[in-house]
């Protein structure tokens, strides 16, 4: 069988006629109508030669390739049988030699349009390969394998991963790294004979996470080349890898790392592997967000309007007083905050971050009649109510440490990290606890906001699969129990963004640094995968708490209103015009999120790296919103000219200047004649290809614009 799959300009090919398992014989562009006759035809040609010193028949890369079939490279599959420790001449025989580097075809199925399944097994039996392959309607691909031990003894199972092509064309490599409040840096080079690879140990994705991994065309950007990219939709440790092998393979790489002795397989045990996402696009990584976004909205839309939240961490800290959290109500209210957040410190014993994690009950100390007094005045200002936990980890001093020390995941003399310990959630008990604790708090008041946090790494030699699935687990307990309460996925910032955890969380907390100089390009990068309404950004105070920058309030609120917006700053300490503005913003971001949450994003790329151009252009390409942001000082007394890219070449447009907050600070002596004039119109190929002139923005300012179609 030949299996052709074709959606949104994508098309993916299969060789499934055996012996071994299928061949991708290409994954790209659309290559249009193609009959049986012409499949076969191009799956013979495309059969390669034999080079020299060699294995004497044509090498292909199937889907799990292994030594047995002549691949040198990272195998798909490795692992072997082993009888249980105790059990020598009690359990029967390995499987015959060959074992799992032993792979045959032995069936094919479609499942639905789009979606293939493929059975592969040795040929001396022991275990069974399950792939399953779906092509959406956005053309994003997801496979996945799942092995089912058929032996009659234990499968140490080492690696289970998936492998894709990619065309000699793909050149180059990008994937990210980060540290704590400096999320998605973006890493490029070219790719070299061998593997480029990245892994993560952190049991969770953390903040070097890789994100994707992304092949493309030399010199590929936002707009322009040929990219293809995997994500693995996984919250626990995990490798990605780009390798090119000297016989003429590349390929793209992602699994599940799994410790030795992590995955041990009795008889009739199965291991599936988490998705593969992979995207391909010839219009640069703007192509790839696009297909990416449609599919997220498409499987996960968003709870309605995402509203404007307010968190009260970088307000008071742990400093819970109800008069002053009060007057931080009234305050909030008055800007139209929609969402109210109470953060870290309500809970029994919590002065600071030394103590209490884990003891999930509201301190009868600070609040003497509990939430409801806070609650209550929260909603009767029109705002819902949000509270900050963090079930996963758990302080050494607290009630919960002291009474349950077996619930703590590694031994007793194992590190702490911010002084927390990990709650081993694989044990029943733990994670009855939690689902007891969350469950009353979530029955006893009005909650509608769960800000989920988790700020350590496992640092645990095993143990990173069970932790993240019974993590899965525990979310979708309480997603079905409460099924009006939405949760942020929070990991000491933007150390768990990930398209595994995404199907049970509502919003991300993309980093823990709201200096808008950093969020501009955290925010730039983030969304590469993830949709703005996905990605939570703050409106902070004039000196950022985390980096002491200080920034004028219209840089941080044009940075703000590119996602999930919200505020993190006490709003009782700002001005009188400052509140002012920040009411302007946010009624403009309340009249522009159903723009924002569901239009394709646009990311200009720039000679000048010192100015970013971005914007959001609805489906229609009849409005958009662009911002012009200084980074730094430009590069020449006069910037390089607004691109508008993603408009209509055919239909003209209104450009004009958007003022929210303070106007930017230029250093011009006049501004460009068509700002004199405060707006332009023009047709959209001559915005795109031609632009207008900038404003010269002075660094750390930016500036926002609106396009409207004129009929």
């Amino acid at each position: 069988m030949i299996a052709y799959l074709r959606a949104a300009g994508t098309s993916l090919v299969l060789d499934a006629r055996g012996p071994h398992p299928p061949v991708v014989l290409h994954w790209g562009a659309d290559l249009g109508e193609l009959a049986e006759d012409e499949l076969v035809a191009f799956a013979d040609a495309a059969t390669p030669a034999v080079p020299p010193s060699a294995v004497d028949h044509p090498l292909r890369l199937t889907l799990l390739p292994t030594p047995g079939q002549g691949w040198t490279g990272r195998p798909g599959i490795a692992g072997h049988w082993a009888a249980p420790s105790g059990t020598a001449g009690r359990a029967g025989p390995p499987p015959a030699a060959g074992g799992v580097d032993d792979l045959r075809l032995y069936a094919v199925r479609r499942t639905g349009f789009g979606d293939l399944t493929v059975e592969s097994a040795p040929a001396d039996g022991g275990l069974l390969v399950t792939s399953d392959l779906q092509l959406s309607d956005q053309g994003v691909l997801r496979v996945r394998h799942q092995v089912r031990n058929t032996a009659t003894v234990d499968l140490h199972l080492a690696a289970l991963d998936v492998l894709l092509p990619v065309p000699p064309q793909a050149d180059e490599i990008l994937d990210f790294t980060g540290l704590w409040s400096h999320e998605r840096r973006p890493q490029r080079g070219a790719l070299r004979h061998g593997a480029w690879t990245r892994e993560t140990r952190h049991g969770r994705p953390g903040h070097d996470d890789p994100y994707l991994m992304v092949a493309g065309t030399a010199g590929f950007g936002f707009r322009t080349g040929e990219v293809w990219a995997a994500h693995l939709a996984w919250s626990g440790d995990k490798r990605l890898w780009a390798e090119r092998q000297a016989t003429g393979h590349s390929l793209l790489g992602a699994g599940e790392l799994l410790a030795p002795g992590e995955m041990i397989l009795p008889p009739g045990a199965t291991y599936t592997t988490p998705w593969t996402v992979a995207t391909w696009s010839d219009a640069g990584l703007d192509g790839l967000s696009a297909r990416l976004h449609g599919w997220i909205r498409a499987r996960r839309p968003a709870r309605g309007p995402r509203p404007v939240v307010l968190n009260t961490w970088e307000a008071v800290y742990f400093d819970h007083d109800l008069e002053r959290l009060a007057d931080l109500v009234d305050a909030a209210a008055e800007v139209g905050v929609e969402r109210f957040v109470l953060d870290d410190g309500w809970f029994t014993g919590r002065v600071d971050d030394r103590r209490a994690l884990g003891d999930w009950y509201v301190d009868p100390r600070r609040w003497p009649a509990g939430l409801t007094p806070l609650i209550d005045r929260v909603r009767a200002r029109g705002m819902d109510f949000g509270l900050w936990v963090e079930p996963e980890m758990v302080s050494p001093d607290s009630e919960l440490a002291r009474a349950h020390p077996d619930w703590l995941l590694g031994p007793a003399h194992a590190p702490t990290w911010r002084h927390q310990r990990v709650l081993d959630l694989a044990n029943p008990d733990a994670c009855g606890y939690l689902r007891e604790r969350l469950s009353a708090l979530l029955g006893a008041y009005p909650i509608a906001y769960l800000k989920w946090d988790h700020n350590r790494d496992l640092l645990a030699a095993t143990g990173a699969h069970r932790q993240t699935t019974a993590l899965y687990r525990l979310l979708a307990d309480l997603r079905v129990a409460f099924p009006d309460v939405e949760i942020e996925s929070c990991a000491s910032g933007g150390a768990r963004i990930d398209l595994g955890i995404a199907e049970l969380v509502d919003r991300f907390w993309t980093s823990d640094t709201n200096d808008p100089l950093d969020r501009q390009r955290i925010m730039r990068w983030s969304s590469v995968l993830m949709p703005l309404e996905y990605l939570g950004g703050h409106l902070g105070a004039g000196t950022a708490h985390v980096t002491g920058r200080a920034t004028d309030l219209g840089f941080r609120l044009a940075t703000a209103l590119f996602g999930h917006a919200g505020i993190e700053w006490d709003l009782t300490a700002a001005t009188a015009v400052e509140r002012r503005y920040v009411a302007e913003w946010v009624a403009a971001y309340r009249r522009l999120r159903s723009l924002l949450h569901t239009g394709t994003l646009v990311r200009c790329d720039s000679p000048d790296p010192a100015r970013h151009l971005h914007g959001v252009v609805d489906a229609a390409r009849t409005t958009g919103l662009y911002a012009l942001v200084a980074l730094d000082a430009a590069r020449s007394a006069l910037p390089v000219p607004l691109r508008l890219a993603g408009l209509d070449p055919d239909q003209r447009y209104l450009v004009r200047p958007l003022r929210i907050g303070p106007d930017p600070v230029t250093m011009q002596v006049q501004p460009p004649a068509w700002l004199r004039d405060g707006a332009v119109t023009l047709p959209g190929r001559l915005l795109a290809e031609v632009g207008l002139p900038a404003p010269l923005l002075n660094p750390q300012q930016a500036a926002l614009f609106t396009v409207d179609a004129l009929d």
